[in-house]
């Protein structure tokens, strides 16, 4: 096992972030502006559904790609990330149990309490259906692969690339950022929860923004504080989509959600100030 003073060192090796950040917005923007084009073609052929399928899968398989790229070539960090994968002896088991449960207990803290608010309890229903469509693959499919390919490149490259040049605090509120620019795109293809989610409203669009940076900042803490585990943040991400798509939640109850997510994520900033603003 690395001691921490070894993994501050690896994490100096992760030195090209402009690159990787540059080049994961550039290629997955180009494919999924040409997947909304196509998403709107008259007729909707099934030609042109796989050709929108395969260019938005392909743009969000692109920054675990680029990942892949820059870590192999190098012996340590090949070794470092593939070491990161079954570190499980040295965690303890109240960060499994939050990456699995905190984004179940949110949404149903803030379904909750938007009853006070005179929102309906059939929130608590299971939905039974999508809110969204993705055009060539299954809705399931999508709610596992896209959070595990994101967190693949994110946390396996792109968190620690950041951390290299800047504290926790500031690389977590810079990714923020960045991710929700990220996302842009999907906002155009038709049927796609981000697409959806403009039509619904100012205020809920509005909210996946900022909801990025209590979401990012708690995260990034389960990273560290699990010795930059790379499953438990897959898990995570996996939870928070699918949690927040089986219930009937209303969106404010997700604005709720936001606001709730802000308190752990201060919370926890504020109790771990040494890794959040100490440059390694």
């Amino acid at each position: 096992m690395k001691t921490i003073k070894q993994e501050y060192q690896i994490i100096k090796r992760y030195k090209s972030p402009f690159t990787f950040y540059l080049l994961s917005i550039a290629i997955p923007w180009s494919l999924w502006f040409l997947s909304a084009w196509l998403s709107h073609q008259t007729p909707f052929t099934q030609r042109i559904e796989w050709a929108t399928g395969i260019c938005s899968f392909v743009g969000l398989l692109a920054p675990f790609v680029l990942a892949l790229f820059f870590m192999l070539p190098d012996k340590e960090l090949r070794k470092d990330f593939l070491g990161r994968f079954f570190n499980f002896n040295s965690i303890k088991r109240e960060y499994i149990l939050i990456a699995f449960f905190l984004m179940l207990l949110s949404i149903l803290a803030a379904q909750a309490i938007s009853l006070f608010f005179g929102y309906g309890a059939n929130q608590f229903a299971l939905r039974g259906t999508f809110t969204f469509t993705s055009a060539l693959f299954p809705v399931w499919f999508l709610l596992i692969a896209a959070p595990m390919l994101e967190e693949l490149a994110w946390h396996s490259y792109g968190t620690d690339s950041l951390v290299s040049r800047f504290n926790l605090f500031t690389a977590s509120l810079i990714f923020a950022v960045y991710w929700a620019f990220w996302h842009f795109p999907l906002s155009f293809i038709k049927g796609y929860y981000h697409s959806n989610l403009v039509e619904s409203g100012l205020l809920y669009s509005l909210n996946f923004v900022v909801s990025m940076i209590p979401f990012v900042l708690i995260m990034n803490w389960l990273y560290y504080k699990t010795r930059r585990n790379i499953l438990l943040p897959v898990v995570f991400h996996i939870t928070a989509g699918f949690f927040n798509e089986i219930f009937a939640t209303h969106p404010m109850s997700k604005v709720i959600q936001t606001g709730l997510l802000l308190i752990v994520s201060v919370y926890l900033v504020m109790n771990n100030k040494e890794m959040f603003f100490k440059r390694i």
